[in-house]
Formats: structure tokens, sequence, C-alpha cells
């Protein structure tokens, strides 16, 4: 049996449609409480968890690969093998604040964010001195109570950024979930991993 982690959310009910359309048929991902489903065949077992622990099931071994977004995998360097990006649940991170606010000329600033690793990597790479305040939701407020001057997030249709009166003012990069392996497993379950990548690669529409 192959185990395979899902970030819960929209990341899992795209994967449940792709699986779906690849002829693996599992009961309903949002009509259900059970963590741990397995496919009609036997021979697949999903495991629904929260996003930021995804990598950690499959770096450990307990799931033999996952399908986790691009942040979590930037905020946490996993030791995995990181294999290819899905064509779905696409967005990107962002620096945002309020308008017209030109950051990159500031002496110092302050980011707020949940991705700290992320906001740190970036505002390095610029030069640009920042303390970094982390924050687990709701970063739109910090600017608007002049707790920082921007904030670092994972920015899908803008719609939450415009109704704080905040904008983007810098995308950082582009988020997709991402396909991952646990290096043991890729060699000890190198068949059956090899045909589950292979089905997906060619459902999702990737040149091999």
């Amino acid at each position: 049996m192959i185990r395979l982690a899902i970030a819960k959310g929209r990341i899992s009910s795209e994967a449940e449609t792709l699986l779906a359309q690849a002829g693996l048929e599992f009961p309903s991902f949002d009509d259900t409480r059970k963590l741990i489903i397995s496919d009609k065949s036997g021979l697949y077992e999903v495991l629904l968890v929260k996003p930021a622990d995804t990598a950690v099931y499959v770096e450990t071994g307990v799931a033999d690969c996952g399908i986790v977004g691009r942040d979590v995998i930037e905020e946490t360097d996993p030791d995995v093998f990181r294999l290819f990006s899905m064509p779905f649940a696409q967005c990107k991170m962002c620096v945002a604040g309020k308008e017209g606010f030109e950051y990159k000329a500031a002496k110092k600033i302050v980011a707020a964010s949940k991705y700290v690793r992320c906001a740190e990597r970036h505002f390095k790479q610029k030069q640009i001195p920042c303390n970094v305040i982390m924050l687990n939701g709701s970063v739109e407020i910090a600017p608007l109570l002049d707790m920082s001057d921007v904030i670092v997030d994972i920015v899908q249709t803008g719609k939450t950024l415009k109704e704080n009166g905040l904008v983007v003012l810098e995308e950082v990069f582009d988020i997709a979930p991402v396909f991952i392996t646990n290096k043991a497993a890729l060699k000890t379950k190198q068949k059956e991993l090899y045909e589950l990548i292979d089905i997906l690669e060619k459902q999702a529409g990737i040149s091999q």
C-alpha cells in the first residue's frame, strides 16, 4: 500500500478530483470526518492532515508521499524529494501594505507574517533590514494598527487585501501544490511509487 499525505482544504478538494480522474476512487474527502481513507482497490491510503504538517508525515516516513503547498516547502525546508508541481490551487506569496508605501527605500521595516523564514530570506536577499513579527492569522490587521509596515502572506484573489485597504507591493514567488516523496520510500517502494507518479503526471498534463 502507498500512503499519501494531503493538505486538508483547498488542496485536498482539488487533489480528490485529480485522483478520481486518474482512476483512483476514494470516498469523498469533504463528506467524511475520517482522516485516513483507503481507495476501492486497497492499494492507496490518503492521510488528510493540516497543511503545515503534511511534509512532516512524509519526511518521517509515516507517509510515502504527499501533496503540499510550495509555501510550506519554502518555509520548513523538509528533507524530502520534490518531484513536480500540480496544476491547481495556485496563488502567490506577496509583500503587501498600504498603497504608496515605498518599503524598498526604508532604512528598516517591520513585517508581519506566518511565514517568518520566507519573509526573512526575501528581505535579506533584497538587502532590506527587517524585523519580522510572527502572526498565525489575520495578518492584514497589522499594518492597519501600525504594528507593522508590511505583511508577507499568500494572495489568491486579493479580495481580503482590498477590503482592508492594502495592496500587493511585490510578488515573492508563485505557489502551487508540490508532489513530494519520502527519500527511503522512493527506494523501498520504487515500483509502486513510480506507477502513482506516472499516473498523476499524465493526468496533470506534465511532460516527462
